[in-house]
């Protein structure tokens, strides 16, 4: 297993060279739509791929039933974010509701504390399905919130390799310590 032994020499060159391999925080992200600006959101769920599974039942096998691979789901995709004069994201499921209907790719990028994109998902063939606008209350200060959802033909994830990743930790440790404020900007 080559990952294994990568990741065993990335953890034993971090320990020798005193860098620290934090996980990377589920709120710094960006969401990129083909075409479409639509500012940035405050919330993405439904990165899923789930594999159904069938049973057979082999007879005169009573210890277990065997677990076939079957058809990939993959779940609506949610994006939420404040409203703002930005509108493509409506625009867009409004067309779909006219009935020009335009299926368009997109990536969400997972940024590390420097910005920069450390993991992606792309999304392939997306259709916006449904809109939820805000909750509208006349006794609250609070965002007004819109979200979409996309079904899709599928999520890959890019995947930087093992060099690559080693890269990234090193450059970005560097770059927090020369910086007074721990970061480029």
């Amino acid at each position: 297993m080559p990952t294994n032994g990568a990741s065993l020499g990335i953890s034993i060159a971090a320990g020798l060279t005193g860098l620290r391999v934090d996980p990377y925080q589920a709120g710094n992200f960006v969401v990129e739509i083909e075409g479409i600006l639509a500012g940035g959101f405050t919330e993405c769920t439904g990165l899923e791929v789930e594999v159904e599974t069938e049973e057979y039942r082999e007879g005169g096998q009573n210890d277990f039933v065997h677990q076939f691979a079957g058809r990939t789901r993959h779940p609506r995709l949610v994006l939420k974010h404040g409203m703002s004069p930005l509108d493509g994201l409506w625009g867009w499921h409004q067309d779909v509701a006219a009935g020009t209907v335009q299926r368009r790719n997109g990536t969400i990028y997972l940024l590390n504390k420097e910005q920069f994109p450390v993991l992606w998902w792309n999304v392939r063939d997306a259709l916006p399905v449904k809109w939820t606008g805000p909750n509208l209350t006349g006794a609250s200060a609070t965002v007004a919130f819109e979200s979409v959802e996309l079904v899709h033909r599928g999520l890959s994830r890019a995947q930087q390799t093992t060099a690559e990743s080693a890269v990234s930790i090193a450059v970005s440790q560097l770059a927090a310590a020369a910086t007074p404020n721990g970061g480029f900007f």
